[in-house]
């Protein structure tokens, strides 16, 4: 008897919950094609302040349009945001919360409403692999909230972002110029080198790209014809010299040495080189 009264528990059980979400889901249409104002308002608080934010999104999509002029306006126009904001559509999120600080500037939740905005262009910076341009609008969107509101208590956690944001950038800025150098694109490798270090004198990438500087400019010199080859060692060595006034406890700085080394013997071997061509003559 007692398994066919379990049983019976869970039929009803579950009968109860389909009748409770049918008359849940009836009520949300008759409210979204028929309901007041209020009851629209109220129904849409709850769905955004419960989580079933789709639920929300028709409504306030709506209730824009009928708040428009009214006091409800600011509430209805930072809700919309908000609800976006949690069903993660980031670039509408940003969007409504901008035009919010726009609309209302003399609202108390202005600050917030412009930390929102940036943290959305935050969530939307992609992978270091990818373009970057959605990272600098966020840097520039958070340092403008950071200059805007200098006592924010906001302001730590904007700093936070900016400064991964930025290591976001140099690690992209490295792996371009690796590639280079990595698929034997020895000159272009020192021309993004060189712009990375000058772009981004703090990073942690600086000791690496510094000596990959002098290997690329030594194994541009390698493969150089003999009249640009004096040049080009003579580049690897001001390299090594800008390298060890740097890094002199260096992890690469044996291998730098040796390519050093290597600049200085080519050169002297070249000089044999001319001389013996000039004494032929």
């Amino acid at each position: 008897m007692a398994p066919k009264r379990f049983e019976r528990t869970f039929l009803a059980t579950l009968a109860c919950a389909a009748w409770v979400g049918l008359t849940q889901c009836s009520d949300y249409n008759q409210i979204l094609k028929s309901g007041s104002v209020a009851e629209k308002l109220e129904f849409a608080h709850t769905a955004l302040d419960s989580g079933d934010c789709f639920k929300a999104l028709p409504l306030y999509d709506e209730l824009m349009q009928l708040s428009r002029g009214t006091e409800r306006a600011p509430d209805v126009h930072w809700n919309r945001a908000m609800t976006h904001d949690c069903v993660n559509d980031f670039y509408l999120s940003r969007y409504y919360f901008q035009t919010f600080a726009k609309t209302f500037p003399n609202d108390p939740r202005v600050e917030e409403g412009m930390f929102r905005a940036a943290l959305c262009s935050y969530f939307l910076s992609p992978d270091a692999s990818l373009d970057q341009t959605d990272t600098r609008s966020a840097i520039d969107e958070l340092q403008l909230f950071m200059d805007r509101y200098p006592s924010s208590a906001l302001r730590d956690s904007s700093q936070a972002m900016v400064d991964n944001l930025r290591l976001k950038l140099e690690r992209k800025a490295f792996e371009n110029a690796r590639i280079y150098h990595t698929t034997g694109n020895f000159k272009s490798a020192t021309i993004a080198m060189e712009h990375a270090v000058a772009d981004y004198p703090g990073s942690a990438f600086q000791e690496e790209l510094q000596f990959l500087i002098i290997d690329s400019h030594f194994q541009y010199a390698e493969l150089s014809t003999e009249r640009r080859k004096l040049e080009r060692y003579n580049d690897a060595i001001q390299a090594f010299h800008t390298f060890a006034s740097r890094f002199q406890e260096s992890e690469w700085m044996p291998l730098a040495q040796r390519l050093y080394d290597s600049s200085v013997a080519a050169i002297a071997n070249l000089d044999v080189n001319s001389q013996n061509s000039d004494s032929n003559r």
